[in-house]
């Protein structure tokens, strides 16, 4: 039997170290709820990263930080304008809905997964402003997109001025904005753009349990905090989602983690050639195989999942190991 070489997911890598040695460090009793030392410490610490006032609220699923935040923005009769594609749409189960108490996820199409004030301008422009149509009151995009694309701070700024002008909230989904940020070689600010809230993603950059939902207007943070306790996820050792999150900024492991993953995708890209559906810009690589492919593929111990009838998606790692990227490479080569 051949080895197991895991592509399917960053949420299947191992939890790092320096998390689990902070976790550790945290275990000595303190206030409870986010009453703590630490989960107090988040508020300075992302201000600095981002170079403006904000508040960071820790949540243990990206699924909440990203309800939690549009529910600062969409009233139950409003709508969300998002990608076709986005997470928020395709793979949370509903919880938009649910969060925001039926509020609409309004869909638009773009390139890549991303959005562009064309794309959205041509989903709302139609819209009525009467009672007998749903009103679009944000706009939420990922950053990374769903298909591993980065959006550039120049594409930022102009969503930015249409939600302005609209007056929309702009909302960005970060699971894997680390990655994206390892990218395009900038701050975290240029990363981020004019967004109003922001989930700063953890878990799969080498996290356990713990996101951050960034809040660019502070006075939203108490909003935020008692929907997190009627959704019930505040929790009541807080300070062990705090160590985690501090510990991810804590000398830039954060993008120490981002950059390891996406190191690992490029060398991967190289041997897919036209292969690639996307080009690679964070740690996902979406490649054209045949089933017989993908067969010869799982065969050899290669992890993954199947992306449509004749394709497949293979995500790294901040821990992928070089043996298993080379191997890959490899096999996609020999294909």
């Amino acid at each position: 039997m051949p080895r197991q070489r895991p592509f399917l997911s960053d949420n299947a890598a191992t939890v790092h170290p320096r998390l689990w040695e902070a976790m550790r460090a945290a275990d000595s009793p303190d206030s409870p709820y986010d009453g703590d030392r630490l989960s107090a410490a988040l508020d300075e610490r992302f201000s600095e990263l981002f170079g403006r006032e904000c508040a960071a609220i820790w949540i243990a699923t990206g699924t909440a930080a990203n309800c939690l935040a549009l529910a600062t923005m969409v009233q139950p009769h409003g709508g969300v304008v998002c990608h076709e594609e986005a997470h928020i749409e395709v793979d949370e189960g509903g919880a938009p809905g649910f969060y925001l108490h039926g509020a609409k996820l309004m869909l638009a199409s773009g390139e890549g997964a991303k959005l562009t004030p064309a794309d959205i301008a041509a989903v709302i422009d139609p819209i009525r402003p009467d009672v007998h149509q749903v009103q679009p009151h944000a706009i939420a995009i990922t950053q990374a997109s769903e298909y591993g694309r980065a959006y550039r701070p120049h594409e930022l700024a102009a969503l930015g001025a249409f939600a302005k002008e609209r007056g929309l909230g702009l909302h960005m989904d970060g699971a894997r904005f680390a990655n994206a940020v390892a990218f395009l070689g900038g701050s975290a600010a240029d990363a981020a753009g004019p967004c109003d809230t922001l989930a700063f993603g953890c878990i799969k950059n080498g996290g356990m349990s713990a996101e951050a939902l960034v809040l660019f207007d502070p006075a939203q943070a108490d909003l935020v905090k008692y929907r997190r306790k009627r959704a019930g996820h505040l929790q009541c050792k807080g300070r062990y989602q705090a160590a985690q999150v501090l510990a991810m900024l804590e000398g830039g492991l954060w993008l120490e983690n981002a950059r390891a993953a996406n190191a690992a995708a490029a060398e991967i890209a190289g041997a897919c050639a036209e292969r690639l559906m996307h080009p690679v810009e964070a740690n996902e690589l979406f490649v054209r195989l045949t089933p017989g492919e993908r067969e010869v593929l799982r065969v050899q111990g290669f992890e993954f999942y199947d992306w449509g009838a004749d394709a497949a998606r293979f995500v790294t790692a901040w821990n992928t190991p070089q043996d298993d990227a080379l191997a890959l490479t490899q096999a996609i080569a020999n294909l």
